[in-house]
């Protein structure tokens, strides 16, 4: 085996004015995220273990879109939802419509390990969590006076004033405009925030593992699903590869994305950055988004077709990379 690598990202779409000490603070957060999961491989940890251990440790940190600090709904309160994926076997979990579990990645990887099925969803996975003892809290703990300020400035503006978080340009960044708003599905959405968190693993022994979290969009319908919860569109593991997306929803689930980067090295015989490169380029039609992958080989990937992308990535053989922009 070539030896391990990872990738962590913090979603893609950032708006280009991004002031220097929110860029600092977000390339700090996913170097701790990496180091943290640098140390558990060369602990011998597994990919799944490790997938999940880095992504909690997002989750509990409130500047990026998942777990505490989630995008809040159109009733301001927030609904989270994750999936984890272990390329040995396609052993996978998922959960959507959480409001009270403290590490959404956590119940995920329960309804694989734990359950006969492998997505629960609103009222049966809350109460999946409760008889599983996994941490909760109240749906307070998730909301920050900055995403409140956000929903606020959503519902009463007539035109969209955008935070950090929410790219200011038009089609060219996977966030909305006035005068260019995104579609989803062919319809506008009035505001759109893109982030989500993931990590891939592979591990010294070749196994591949991925996983997804994310509050979903600020100002989303109740009951909404994205595609972080979703295997083979925001999150996908096999043999092969392992693969977690960030971006436009819709527009991964409709090119099911993560798993088609499985799909085009298995049967076009692409490398991984190829297979990346290809995906994002053909399967999104005109959405924005972006992914980060490692194949079975030690090699790690990244991609995006928008203004920037929060990521993080390191292999065994001692290269490291953090950035935001191309």
């Amino acid at each position: 085996m070539a030896g391990w690598a990872i990738a962590v990202h913090g979603g893609a779409g950032v708006d280009p004015n991004l002031p220097a000490d929110r860029q600092e603070e977000a390339k700090q957060l996913l170097t701790r995220c990496l180091n943290l999961g640098i140390d558990a491989l060369r602990s011998s940890l597994s990919a799944i273990d490790v997938v999940e251990l880095v992504v909690r440790e997002l989750e509990t940190d409130p500047l990026f879109n998942s777990g505490r600090g989630s995008a809040l709904t159109e009733n301001g309160t927030v609904e989270m939802e994750a999936s984890i994926m272990d390329g040995s076997g396609r052993r996978c979990g998922a959960v959507s419509g959480l409001t009270t579990v403290k590490n959404p990645i956590s119940l995920a990887r329960l309804v694989m390990d734990k359950s006969p099925h492998s997505y629960l969803a609103f009222s049966g996975a809350e109460k999946f969590a409760k008889q599983m003892g996994v941490e909760t809290v109240e749906n307070d703990y998730f909301i920050t006076q900055d995403n409140l300020e956000m929903l606020k400035l959503a519902k009463e503006a007539d035109s969209i004033v955008f935070d950090y978080r929410i790219p200011q340009v038009g089609y060219e960044s996977c966030g909305t405009g006035v005068q260019s708003p995104i579609h989803m599905n062919g319809l506008p959405i009035s505001i759109y925030a893109p982030e989500t968190v993931g990590c891939v693993v592979v591990d010294s022994e070749g196994r591949c593992a991925a996983a997804t979290s994310t509050g979903g969009l600020l100002n989303k319908r109740m009951g909404r699903i994205g595609d972080s919860p979703l295997i083979g569109a925001g999150t996908y593991a096999g043999e092969l590869c392992g693969v977690s997306c960030t971006g436009e929803g819709e527009a991964i689930i409709r090119g099911t994305l993560a798993r088609e980067v499985g799909a085009v090295m298995e049967y076009k015989g692409l490398g991984l950055q190829e297979a990346v490169d290809f995906v994002i380029k053909e399967r999104l039609d005109e959405g924005k988004a972006g992914l980060i992958a490692v194949s079975n080989t030690g090699e790690v990937a990244y991609g995006f077709n928008c203004v920037g992308m929060f990521r993080g990535c390191a292999t065994e053989n001692g290269f490291m990379e953090v950035g935001i922009w191309e």
